[in-house]
């Protein structure tokens, strides 16, 4: 028992020795590639490409950084990770019956995107709130959207800011106008069914939506807390 205990010890210090360089690492260099890419492609047909190509945050356009800001999670720059009040309404929406709602951040996306899996378990979501720990403190808020926009899903196949502009706009990421961001933040809830270009009349009145809330938002900036 006592050598049993010992080895769980033993095994749970270098679990987290091992994530926490990961994490440090991230901070850095840029993320090649990740956990949902490997199963997309190892679940598609033939002929399938993934499209990635990491960008500097100062490569992206801000009204791309915004747009996702404002879709995805617009109380983004306050909280530590975990928007409470979110979790409490998501809660009481599924709890009713209703459509079943989430309340994950971008910091919670990016932590799941980046070093876990995709699929809904009990062990997934403990594993996604201690990497979102790790993440919120070991990383600016600037970094975690930088490497937010490099990597997420943003097409059938297609990952990250850039390869998303390329495909959708034939132009860069860092180009994109207004209300070409909206329309790629607009497709992110089902990337590989909606299409930011030609948009359907659902994701033309989320795109109305997403604008309306950037103008709402004001001056944005990520360089106020870009460093810790």
């Amino acid at each position: 028992m006592k050598r049993f205990f010992k080895f769980i010890c033993k095994t749970i210090l270098w679990f987290i020795v091992i994530t926490v360089l990961w994490v440090v690492a991230y901070k850095f260099v840029p993320v090649p590639y990740t956990p949902l890419m490997a199963i997309r492609a190892y679940n598609a047909d033939e002929g399938y490409e993934t499209k990635h190509d990491w960008v500097a945050i100062e490569s992206i356009s801000e009204n791309l950084q915004l747009a996702v800001i404002c879709s995805e999670d617009q109380n983004f720059m306050n909280h530590n990770g975990f928007d409470y009040e979110a979790i409490e309404k998501a809660y009481k929406k599924n709890k009713q019956g209703k459509k079943l709602r989430g309340a994950s951040t971008i910091s919670q996306q990016t932590a799941k995107n980046v070093f876990l899996w995709p699929n809904r378990s009990w062990l997934r979501k403990g594993m996604e709130v201690y990497f979102t720990f790790l993440i919120e403190t070991l990383w600016s808020k600037e970094r975690i959207v930088e490497v937010y926009l490099n990597s997420i899903e943003m097409g059938n196949g297609v990952y990250g800011a850039e390869a998303a502009s390329q495909y959708w706009f034939k132009k860069s990421a860092k180009n994109l106008s207004q209300y070409e961001a909206a329309a790629i933040a607009a497709i992110l809830p089902n990337p590989r069914n909606y299409k930011a270009s030609p948009a359907s009349a659902y994701i033309e009145k989320r795109k109305a939506w997403i604008v309306q809330q950037m103008r709402y938002y004001g001056t944005f900036t990520l360089q106020e807390t870009s460093e810790k």
